[in-house]
């Protein structure tokens, strides 16, 4: 497997693991933790793409 599609799963394995700890938080009580922790999906998912977005255009 090469190092970009390393990432990629690693960064997308990040979100899903995001996801999941937003949405146990959600239903265990912690309503404001789990709308905080979900927030960072979308940004963990646009700091890769730009972090891998940029590798393919030199």
């Amino acid at each position: 497997m090469s190092k970009r599609k390393l990432a990629r799963l690693g960064y997308v394995a990040a979100a899903g693991a995001s996801f999941v700890f937003s949405v146990s938080l959600w239903f265990t009580g912690s309503k404001q933790e789990g709308l905080y922790v979900g927030l960072w999906v979308p940004s963990i998912l646009s700091f890769g793409t730009l972090i891998l977005g940029s590798g393919g255009h030199e």
